[in-house]
């Protein structure tokens, strides 16, 4: 389906609807749906179906399972339980594993904070008790317990991977540089966020950084976007890709929000084309 060519309404819609059978595994039907929404919720209810599904969702840019990891992450970072617990079973429907939606909220602990991911853990949760329908879930495993020297070495080799090689392979020295920049900061990020974290591999590194450019859009850190946005082009993320990371966030995360983003990547990439 074409972006750039005008649509009836009649497209859009049939496209909304063609999103809904999916987002419901066509359990539910779209037309029925859309008539109880729009009776309930007015002109909010129309525009859900019109533009969140039939103008963003159906986009061909990014996967219906990339689209989920945003939404997902979004909804965690701000705190939306209610829709989280939806696209927690969208997020199923699109191929997502409970794996990786556990892991998503992993990440939004390093890049949103640790209250967040918990609160979203336990709506995840409840939503996979119902999915089913048992009181509790099965034990799960923890995480690596990692000495500091080979945490740093699993950071040194993510930082690699994230500048392209233009960090120090060299774990003292690059984590050495990091604390000269941000202090105890910086060894912390440097030991959980690069070390324990972006090392595990429940989800790729170009998941991650799909996450990691989620969370700093919506919470508007551009200055962190700076150095995100072209670790995701190193982590195999195209430039069409990432500005449909900020197509995505005008649904969820708010035009002003997803207008910031997009201009911090603009800034981004003039810096990359300036430089080669």
């Amino acid at each position: 389906m074409s972006t750039t060519g005008a649509r009836t309404h009649a497209e859009r819609r049939a496209a909304a609807f063609e999103v809904y059978e999916r987002f419901t595994n066509g359990e539910v039907d779209p037309e029925r749906a859309q008539r109880s929404m729009t009776r309930r919720l007015g002109a909010l209810g129309t525009f859900a179906f019109d533009v969140v599904m039939g103008d963003v969702w159906s986009r061909p840019e990014l996967s219906r399972r990339d689209r989920s990891l945003i939404v997902i992450t979004v909804l965690a970072t701000i705190g939306s339980s209610e829709e989280l617990s939806l696209h927690t079973e969208v997020g199923l429907n699109h191929g997502l594993t409970r794996t990786e939606i556990e892991e998503i909220l992993i990440q939004v602990a390093a890049y949103a904070g640790f209250p967040m991911a918990m609160a979203a853990s336990r709506v995840v949760d409840e939503r996979f008790r119902t999915l089913d329908g048992v009181d509790r879930l099965p034990e799960r495993s923890g995480a690596d317990e990692l000495d500091d020297d080979e945490r740093e070495r699993r950071a040194a080799e993510v930082r690699g991977t994230l500048t392209a090689g233009r960090a120090s392979s060299d774990p003292s020295v690059d984590m050495a540089r990091l604390v000269e920049h941000l202090g105890e900061v910086g060894r912390i990020a440097y030991h959980w966020a690069f070390g324990d974290l972006w090392s595990r591999d429940e989800l790729s590194r170009r998941d991650r950084s799909i996450v990691v450019i989620a969370i700093l859009t919506v919470l508007s850190r551009t200055d962190e976007l700076a150095f995100h946005v072209p670790a995701g082009l190193n982590h195999g993320l195209s430039r069409t890709e990432i500005e449909e990371i900020m197509v995505q966030m005008t649904i969820y995360g708010g035009i002003p929000r997803a207008v910031e983003g997009y201009q911090a990547m603009k800034k981004a990439y003039d810096k990359i084309d300036a430089r080669s």
